[in-house]
This record gives C-alpha cells, structure tokens and sequence, in this order.
C-alpha cells in the first residue's frame, strides 16, 4: 500500500530511510464504501487525500442542489479542497467515493510538522499545489474558449482512467453540461466512427 504514495512521492524527492518512515508515520489508512463522503460542505478540512484505488469526486452543491464537479481523483492521485484545507476552514466541496476506495489521509498539523522535520516536503507540495493550479487555470481557459464537443474529446485524452470509472452524469457536471446533451455528444461520436 505504501510502494504506491512513496512513487508518487519520488517523482518529486528523494527521501531516505528515516524521512521516508516519518512521511509513512503521518499516514491513516481509510477503506471509504461507494457514496460515502469523506468531506461534507460545512466541515472543517483538515486532510489532504491520496487515492490507493478507487475513485472520488469533488463537488459542489448551489443552493439549488445543482452539483458541479470540480475534481476527481483516481489511485495515484491526490485530493481536498484545497483552500480549506490550507486555511482549515470550513469545506466548500463535498468528497464522496463513486466506488469502493481506500486512501491515506494526511493531517494538516503533520504537514506543517513534516515542513519543518523534513524540509524536502515543502517542494513537494510546492509541485502538488503548482499542478493543480495549472490544471485549473487551462481548464477555465478551454471552458471558456472550446466546444463541449472539444472539452469532452479533452477529457478523454487526458483522463482515460476516470472517465472508465465514472458515471457519465458526473462526466457532464465536470464539463458544465447536461446529460442529455453529453449523450448527443457521444452519439454524433459513435455515428462518426461508424461512417469512417
């Protein structure tokens, strides 16, 4: 269980024994059952997430009960909501498995401890923090600039893993669309393929 956070980790840093023994210390292993929530609206976040197997989804409910998926995170990768997470405020984004999935959770008050025992985790995070914005960023930049007909064939590409492991409704909410109209896509898609 561990093999996998420690690759994940050396695509970063390097850590020796000891370092690599304190990291592994701060680690709570969790077994979350399909549609159960590991982070509700309202509760303070106080863990960051890294994903063994299974899937998660992040999302947010307006005040209509209209959900919007911000976010999912397959095995190998990482989740929280991450502003609430670094100010330890209350969560704005609900965290729910769309499977049976197992992760480690990581404190916040171990983080800020490993920064100052194990310096190199500050890069780390720097890298983590850094991607996630950059992922962000490009996909409000293709929100705004391509087709949902693009962004959906983007999806695709990039996340292949997740979209196998998630309802196609969820895929939708991703993409700030309808089911309906995500299955229009799909099926001018399928129509295409069968033409050529």
């Amino acid at each position: 269980m561990h093999d996998l956070i420690l690759k994940n980790i050396a695509k970063h840093i390097t850590l020796d024994e000891a370092e690599e023994a304190c990291f592994l210390a701060c680690l709570k292993e969790k077994q979350v059952p399909k549609k159960e929530f590991i982070l509700q609206e309202g509760q303070i976040c106080r863990e960051i997430n890294f994903v063994v197997s299974g899937t998660l989804r992040a999302f947010y409910l307006d005040k209509t009960g209209k959900e919007s998926t911000i976010m999912f995170a397959v095995a190998d990768w990482w989740v929280t909501d991450m502003f609430c997470f670094v100010n330890e405020q209350a969560a704005m984004l609900n965290i729910e498995a769309t499977e049976d999935s197992c992760i480690l959770q990581l404190q916040k008050e171990d983080l800020d401890r490993l920064y100052i025992e194990v310096p190199k985790f500050e890069r780390f995070f720097r890298i983590i923090m850094q991607n996630a914005y950059i992922r962000e960023q490009l996909r409000v930049i293709q929100g705004l600039s391509l087709s949902a007909e693009e962004r959906y064939h983007n999806f695709l590409i990039k996340y292949p893993k997740v979209a196998q492991q998630v309802k196609q409704k969820q895929i939708a909410s991703y993409l700030g669309i309808t089911p309906e109209f995500l299955s229009m896509i799909r099926g001018n898609k399928i129509k295409k393929k069968k033409i050529s």
